[in-house]
């Protein structure tokens, strides 16, 4: 078995816990994301260099608060905790967390009054971000008061014996100025890591995974064409080869010639073995009048279940279900209680039924999506299909609104090819995260020639962003703006109004549904 080094992240439910990991990953070193229900003796056998308790919703003090098993501080592993991951540590070691009398949220001035060797080359007074009501009344024994706030007293604790370290602040946020050094501090000067992660490394360590779980039986691919299982499937045939195969569902959702681009681009570059199916009919039946958006996602994750379960039985020894998940759709499905709240149901983690025959498998389901792109150039996947923008699941049944018609379907595919051609043409698509076009359940009077119309209005989206957590929409100059408005009312056949979305994430999704 090959070992990486590792960072090990207790997750307690902050929406922030997925940008710690992503940090330690910015410099080079593995991370994992684990509940606080992870057992003590799989730590243990894990052997992390480094452990950080993340922040999250709940007090400390509430009955039914997530806990940790108290041993965890007894194994002469380094530990950072992070707001609540802080207020648990001063509880384990006798000190108090009280409501505060002021919440403290945004930017904060956080004053040193100790360099420690986590605040080592830090400024004396650096400014870092807060999110937190509740604050450590009363020291913990054997910690000494590393730095504090104008609402926080106490706000960084160190206990340099132990090597157990606490902030009431959260150095993860871009907004923590040096957030990012405090967090390499950690994982260098305290953890002794030594930042050799890379792609080729994560590669490595997943065939052999793989390998071990698979054995003699086989898996089956699914294979939407998108960037996260196509490079789910490379990795799967590098691990495993003949015995994976690899099922392509035309769900009747794809954009314009979607399906056959697929098959062209794996015939062309990849021996994969590939059953194609179309199910269009299906799946417009299941989603007939339907209109409810979380309805949808799980209509559709539960039909490409049954399919999949279907082709199995045809298939001996199929055992195992491989799926392209990424971290950012988990963490948006959560609804665990004291974690995070769930946004919205990703096809790849909801509606699968409870006794599914199948075993899944998901190699990036900790992964964001850059990084998987990382790992696509290490497999030697074309480097345009690898930029290609993010393409939800579900497919365009979550940009069409109201209810799904094959007649919806195509005017959709018509003009979202336009708009997407128009930012190859312009020279912008590499600048965009992910854009697309909506199609509306409004219509709207227009007119074309001397004649009065009444039409669909359909809405274009385009945003910038780094792994789809946060997003902000993107500056188009107007004339593309322009071009693609008037291509798309002039062809496409049942559109006579153009709106441009200007929402960001938060407080809106990407994705309209």
């Amino acid at each position: 078995m090959l070992h990486l080094e590792k960072i090990l992240i207790i997750d307690f439910g902050s929406q922030y816990t997925q940008l710690i990991a992503r940090r330690i990953r910015e410099i080079k070193v593995y991370s994992e994301i684990h509940s606080h229900t992870y057992p003590i003796e799989k730590i243990i056998e894990e052997k992390p260099s480094g452990i950080i308790l993340s922040g999250g919703p709940m007090s400390v003090y509430d009955p039914d608060s997530p806990q940790i098993d108290k041993r965890i501080f007894e194994l002469g592993i380094p530990i950072l905790g992070i707001c609540y991951g802080l207020q648990l540590i001063a509880l384990n070691f006798g000190g108090s967390v009280e409501p505060a009398s002021h919440r403290e949220y945004g930017k904060t001035e956080l004053k040193l009054l100790e360099h420690s060797s986590l605040f080592k080359d830090i400024s004396e007074i650096s400014s870092v971000w807060m999110s937190h009501g509740d604050f450590v009344e009363k020291m913990p024994s054997g910690f000494t008061i590393s730095a504090k706030s104008d609402n926080s007293p106490i706000c960084a604790i160190s206990n340099i014996e132990k090597n157990i370290f606490g902030v009431q602040f959260h150095p993860e946020v871009i907004h923590s100025i040096e957030g990012k050094r405090i967090l390499a501090n950690f994982v260098f000067n305290i953890c002794g890591s030594k930042g050799d992660w890379t792609s080729q490394n994560f590669v490595e360590k997943e065939i052999e995974e793989i390998r071990e779980k698979v054995g003699n039986k086989k898996a089956i691919c699914a294979l939407s064409g998108g960037v996260d299982s196509s490079v789910a499937a490379i990795l799967m045939h590098q691990a495993i080869g003949d015995k994976l195969i690899c099922i392509h569902v035309d769900s009747g959702m794809m954009r314009k010639d979607e399906s056959a681009k697929i098959k062209k681009m794996f015939k062309e570059n990849f021996s994969l073995n590939i059953i194609h199916i179309n199910a269009a009919e299906l799946f417009l039946d299941r989603l007939k009048g339907i209109e409810e958006p979380e309805q949808k996602r799980k209509i559709i994750g539960k039909t490409f279940i049954d399919i999949f379960e279907v082709e199995a039985k045809k298939i001996p020894d199929a055992e195992f279900l491989v799926q392209g998940t990424l971290y950012p759709d988990v963490i948006e499905s959560v609804s665990v209680k004291g974690q995070s709240v769930t946004i919205k149901t990703h096809h790849n983690v909801g509606g699968l039924p409870e006794k599914m025959n199948l075993k899944l498998i998901e190699p990036f389901r900790e992964l964001f999506k850059d990084e998987v792109r990382e790992i696509g150039k290490e497999l030697k996947l074309p480097i345009d299909f690898i930029n290609r923008h993010p393409f939800p699941g579900p497919g365009l049944a979550v940009r069409i609104l109201g209810d799904i018609t094959f007649e919806r379907l195509e005017i959709l595919r018509d003009a979202d090819e336009i708009f997407i051609t128009e930012l190859y043409e312009s020279g912008v698509y590499d600048e965009i995260w992910q854009a697309f076009c909506v199609l509306l359940p409004v219509k709207s009077v227009g007119v074309m020639g001397d004649s009065r119309t009444y039409e669909n209005v359909l809405a274009l989206r385009a945003v910038t962003s780094t792994d789809g957590m946060t997003a902000d929409w993107y500056r188009f100059d107007y004339s593309i703006l322009e071009r693609t408005s008037n291509k798309i009312i002039r062809k496409v056949k049942g559109i006579n109004r153009v709106v441009y979305d200007i929402s960001s994430k938060p407080p809106a999704t990407i994705e309209w549904e």
